[in-house]
């Protein structure tokens, strides 16, 4: 039997939620619904859901926000419904992480035939990262399961924190993160230290990891934006 798909709508206007709520519920899914971003990372946080439709535009918490936090710990598939039509707002939207945008006013079945495609891609393979990973032929050698990290065959040192900032990077290689996602993925939502702290742990990763201080092979930065890891297995 097919598990129940639950999705969480986000939405400001309560006649958005009645009809998006309307049609999901007749294709058979459980809908949850939330009217501003506060709401809706409690939610997220407390109960388990497959797909996210986030409004952009939401009292309290704004839908970027929303989507940055929640990228930062999961890739859950998100749906960006705004009102904003300029490609540089499509663009932005997923730039911090959605992965489909609908633009109102739009068609209900149109956006259920997004949800479905969406989760048939999203949970077709979901395969666990790999608790013994080597990038570079053997350069460098990274044991998930016991924090344990080798260049070129050696040990080397890497605080907790340190290995938490790496763990998250390695999660999606080539993804750009930016220093809120990292924070977020490497030490939760409730972390109340400083976003340019990653700064630091950056820095730091590097002085062990790579052999150019000038030249990084393994984690870029990408100029106004944050980090990525690019390592080749």
């Amino acid at each position: 039997m097919e598990e129940i798909k639950r999705i969480l709508v986000v939405d400001d206007e309560e006649k958005i939620l009645e009809v998006v709520k309307a049609y999901l519920n007749k294709e058979k899914f459980q809908v949850v619904t939330a009217k501003d971003g506060e709401k809706a990372l409690k939610l997220f946080k407390n109960e388990e859901f497959h797909l996210i439709i986030l409004d952009l535009m939401l009292p309290k918490i704004s839908g970027e926000k929303v989507c940055n936090r929640i990228r930062a710990v999961s890739d859950i598939p998100i749906i960006m419904l705004t009102a904003k039509v300029d490609e540089d707002d499509k663009i932005e939207g997923l730039a911090i992480g959605a992965d489909d945008y609908v633009t109102k006013p739009f068609s209900a079945r149109e956006l259920v035939g997004r949800v479905r495609a969406l989760l048939r891609r999203a949970y077709r393979d979901k395969n666990p990262m790999a608790e013994y990973l080597i990038f570079n032929n053997g350069d460098l050698e990274i044991d998930i399961k016991r924090m344990k990290v080798k260049k070129k065959g050696e040990y080397v040192f890497l605080t907790p924190k340190e290995f938490k900032v790496l763990v998250a990077l390695l999660t999606n290689p080539c993804q750009v993160f930016t220093r809120e996602q990292l924070v977020i993925k490497a030490f939760g939502i409730e972390y109340e230290g400083f976003d340019r702290n990653i700064d630091t742990y950056i820095k730091n990763i590097r002085k062990k990891i790579e052999e150019n201080s000038k030249e990084h092979k393994y984690i870029s930065t990408v100029y106004g934006v944050g980090y990525k890891f690019e390592g080749e297995q």
